[in-house]
């Protein structure tokens, strides 16, 4: 891994002194104690790295190679690796022992140390960015923070509704989507409102084992096909779910009365025209129409 002037190794006692302790006391240090022969360290690692760069110096991360600043792993009676233990005020204050997620890195560190400012472009960006990663409740911090300073911010709204969404609050998300005004973002306003539908419609349909023994003994079962696909919807899975959906529609068009055609447009909607999906499965669905 690459240095950085946030990031630096930790050699001797001296180091670790000058380094961590005396650098704590401005800054907050994470030690991360590791070891060459420990897989979980090195996968640990790249993690922390990323953690460490998005504070922008907030936050500095010292690495001690276990095996040989010994002296230091006795002196903090580290027993198993990796072991990360964050310094603040020259006092070790937070850590944890073994491989932990992301999540659970950034909620330790979220009492002790703030992440910098962000202009409102690139909150809105970032919280775009990590929605798109699946960390929902990460860009569901970031939206709060925003909207605080403007609770009329039309696109910050429609993506915590989605956000509010995907933890199941469902009527909450509809409040939210309630207070968007305008047509600008009209698009991204129904593809909210449909994400709200499949999941909606989700919890009151058979789970998805069932209906996929319902497809194995009769692959021609229209009903567990639709439901299935509203099933994949509600979970993500877009592709699976247009695929069914179009094969549904060539195969009886008039099932629910059109309903395969109106969940397709609406799962284009959900994704908006820019989706190679969309570009894709719309084409398709042209074709199969004309």
């Amino acid at each position: 891994m690459s240095q950085t002037p946030h990031i630096f190794e930790i050699n001797g006692v001296q180091s670790f002194q000058q380094l961590v302790i005396d650098n704590s006391f401005h800054t907050p240090v994470l030690v991360d104690f590791w070891a060459e022969w420990c897989a979980p360290c090195k996968a640990l690692m790249p993690l922390l790295a990323k953690i460490t760069e998005e504070y922008g110096g907030a936050l500095l991360l010292a690495k001690v190679n276990c095996d040989v600043e010994q002296d230091i792993v006795a002196s903090f009676g580290v027993r198993s690796l990796p072991t990360v233990v964050l310094f603040k005020d020259g006092q070790p204050v937070d850590g944890f022992a073994g491989a932990q997620p992301e999540s659970a890195i950034r909620a330790m560190l979220e009492p002790h140390v703030q992440l910098p400012a962000t202009p409102e472009g690139d909150l809105f960006e970032s919280a775009q960015a990590l929605y798109a990663e699946g960390r929902f409740a990460e860009a569901e911090t970031q939206l709060k923070a925003l909207l605080g300073e403007d609770n009329s911010h039309a696109q910050a709204l429609i993506l915590y509704a989605r956000c509010l969404a995907e933890r199941g609050e469902i009527a909450e998300a509809e409040t939210v989507l309630g207070a968007v005004q305008g047509d600008e973002h009209k698009q991204a306003l129904a593809g909210a409102r449909a994400q709200l539908t499949f999941l909606r419609e989700a919890g009151q349909l058979p789970d998805t084992a069932d209906l996929k023994a319902r497809l194995a003994q009769n692959p021609d079962d229209d009903e567990a096909t639709y439901q299935l696909a509203i099933q994949q919807l509600a979970r993500g899975q877009h592709e699976a779910a247009l695929d069914a959906l179009l094969k549904l529609f060539i195969r009886n068009r008039n099932y629910a009365d059109g309903q395969p055609h109106k969940t397709l447009l609406q799962v284009f909607e959900l994704l908006g025209t820019a989706h190679p999906l969309v570009t894709t499965y719309r084409r398709r669905l042209y074709q199969a129409i004309y």
